[in-house]
């Protein structure tokens, strides 16, 4: 089980202080397959950091375990300066999972309602989130009548009532199509201008410029911790995938 309730060591404790979430020394087995053997990561407070690599390497299993919903091993997660999962984070993270976690037999508007109440969020949040998912016009329709990608951006909306300090959003813009997609990003971008601090999945390499930070993962393991421009400066690719396809041949060089 995880150890948050062990003293902090120093680096840990300089992590806390300015880092948003501070990995220390994590262990996660999912069956019989261990996911992660020793993860240390550190993400920033006020940025997007974006969260890079193929399926299975690992993204969500760290999602799951910085919200505290992930059964771990051993190490340390800490939030906001308190163990991954404590009560007084529930209204100061915002997770948004890769399945739509609404209600099919509601509206919308229904649905995200609801959970404002739940939180104590603003009602003028409702419209806020409602517009800035771009879901005004279908605001009124049940869940169960709209397309996947208008079903995630419902629970994308809910993952933003209130006024999160930390949001972690698994692969939120899958299914989109490109004009919302960017649309989204200006979304996030403006969150992370008023203060939050967003984690970010994806699979799709392009996302990677419009981050601050990126954390690129593969077969469990770290292999890249770093920025945009400084990825493709280090590998000299012209493009992300390129240049996530160069530290894979360096890091199994290695």
């Amino acid at each position: 089980m995880m150890n948050n309730s062990d003293e902090p060591k120093p680096a840990t404790r300089r992590a806390m202080r300015t880092a948003a979430v501070a990995v220390r020394d994590l262990h996660v087995r999912r069956d019989h397959t261990e996911v992660f053997a020793g993860l240390d990561v550190d993400i920033a407070v006020g940025r997007i950091t974006g969260l890079l690599g193929p399926s299975g390497c690992g993204k969500t299993t760290l999602m799951r375990s910085i919200a505290g919903v992930q059964k771990v091993a051993s190490g340390t997660v800490t939030v906001l300066g308190a163990p991954a999962g404590s009560a007084r984070l529930r209204r100061r993270v915002a997770y948004d999972t890769q399945a739509a976690s609404v209600y099919a037999d509601l509206t919308i508007r229904q649905n995200i309602a609801y959970f404002a109440r739940l939180i104590g969020a603003r009602r003028t949040d409702i419209d806020r989130v409602i517009d800035q998912t771009g879901l005004r016009d279908q605001a009124g329709q049940t869940v169960a009548s709209l397309s996947g990608g208008q079903e995630s951006r419902v629970s994308l909306a809910v993952a933003m009532l209130g006024s999160p300090e930390l949001i972690v959003l698994d692969e939120p813009t899958v299914g989109l199509d490109p004009l919302l997609r960017a649309e989204l990003w200006d979304v996030f971008r403006a969150l992370a201008g008023a203060g939050a601090t967003l984690l970010i999945s994806s699979h799709v390499m392009d996302e990677a410029l419009r981050c601050d930070h990126l954390l690129l993962m593969r077969a469990g393991r770290l292999v890249a911790d770093t920025t945009p421009d400084a990825l493709l400066a280090d590998t000299g690719a012209p493009d992300p995938d390129a240049a996530f396809l160069a530290l894979i041949e360096r890091d199994a060089a290695a």
